[in-house]
């Protein structure tokens, strides 16, 4: 990439939101607000390898933009509901901040009215700009199929007026959850095994965006405490042949000590499930992970997200802590309580905890089980390779 495509890419990355979020307040039309932007960062590439990069690119991609949408505007000014808002534009007024815009646009395509799919697509297409077909390949649908989709949501977003603001009150206490489950659920799609790693990156970029707009809020604090904490070891999770290692065999030194040090600074109480998630996961990135503080942890989030994964994850930490009995045990209540019937991992934790309790010809059947049941081949070569290493007779 030469130098002035860099420019433009990395103006588009810190400035593209906020020009699609400042042109759909204006215009009310998200497809003219992208199509604008997209042209804008496409005359960049054009204009400065021989006006030079200006001194302030998001500026001049905005205004291009802007210049552009007043354009199209004109030449349908027989739409007289576009006159007002031709106004609007062409008098240079900025009725709210560019800030206030970038929360309108990701409340907006967070809105529960729209499925947990939608959110999580119109948010990489819209927020963070990643290609239809990145994000088509990622919900593995053909391009055709996932522009569809987001065509439906924004027409959804217009027919059925969601109004485009950041809710105040008892209303965005309400709402602000749903908008941390979408970027929970983009940065799991891109740090699970399978997933496409720039969706992670993606997603801390956004919990940043939203920490620095809502700095008051500790649950988006500790959203983006999480995600660096476990981004941090992206580098560490698999060997030298691309095997994944847990993270007890993995490679310290390979983690990214800055950023589990920034996040740390973000850290709030251990109150609201994100925080509680955050501090577990500072927990294992100690020299010695303290286990009983873990398992405490896992107590306390049982209490707020009495999730199926969350009471296996318990079991385990439970195991660590105080004994592999007792882990079985708290594993045995988790599955009757329902939810994790097919869960690779579940069949997983049993063989680790049973491993350690001693029987290991039972843990080594299980590891099996729970190889033949895995979702991909990574998970699928980690499992057996603990299986074989139990079939290693131990040393005296």
């Amino acid at each position: 990439m030469t130098e002035v495509a860099e420019a433009v890419a990395a103006a588009g990355v810190e400035s593209r939101a906020r020009i699609v979020a400042g042109l759909i307040r204006v215009t009310g039309d998200w497809q003219l607000a992208e199509d604008c932007t997209q042209e804008a960062l496409a005359l960049a590439l054009e204009k400065w390898p021989g006006e030079g990069v200006p001194a302030n690119p998001g500026g001049w991609l905005a205004t291009v933009a802007r210049n552009r949408a007043i354009d199209v505007l004109r030449r349908a000014t027989v739409e007289r509901r576009k006159l007002t808002e031709l106004a609007v534009l062409t008098s240079g007024a900025e009725p709210a901040p560019a800030s206030d815009d970038r929360l309108r646009l990701i409340f907006t395509c967070c809105h529960p009215a729209l499925s947990l799919e939608a959110r999580v697509a119109l948010t990489l297409r819209t927020v963070a700009g990643v290609p239809t077909a990145d994000i088509a390949r990622a919900f593995l649908v053909t391009e055709p199929t996932m522009t569809r989709r987001l065509t439906r949501a924004k027409t959804k977003i217009a027919q059925a007026r969601i109004p485009y603001r950041v809710p105040s009150g008892p209303a965005l206490g309400e709402r602000l959850p749903g908008v941390l489950a979408v970027l929970y659920l983009l940065f799991t799609r891109g740090y699970d095994v399978d997933g496409e790693p720039a969706f992670a990156a993606e997603a801390i970029r956004l919990a940043r965006l939203l920490a620095e707009l809502m700095p008051d809020q500790p649950e988006v604090r500790a959203l983006l405490a999480l995600f660096l904490l476990q981004h941090s070891r992206r580098d560490a999770r698999r060997d030298e042949h691309g095997n994944l290692l847990t993270l007890d065999r993995q490679d310290r030194s390979r983690w990214d000590h800055d950023a589990i040090t920034e996040a740390r600074s973000f850290l709030p109480p251990a109150d609201g499930p994100y925080a509680v998630q955050a501090h577990i996961a500072a927990c294992h990135t100690a020299d010695v992970t303290d286990w009983p503080r873990v398992a405490a942890l896992y107590d306390r989030l049982a209490t707020l997200v009495p999730s199926p994964v969350v009471r296996l994850n318990r079991a385990v930490a439970h195991g660590y802590a105080h004994s592999p009995a007792a882990g079985l045990t708290l594993l045995a209540e988790a599955r009757a309580a329902g939810g994790l019937d097919g869960y690779p991992l579940t069949v997983a934790a049993e063989a680790d905890l049973t491993a350690r309790a001693g029987d290991r010809e039972r843990a080594v059947t299980l590891y099996e089980q729970a190889a033949a049941a895995a979702h991909s081949d990574p998970e699928r070569r980690a499992l057996l390779a603990r299986a074989e290493e139990l079939t290693i007779p131990e040393e005296d």
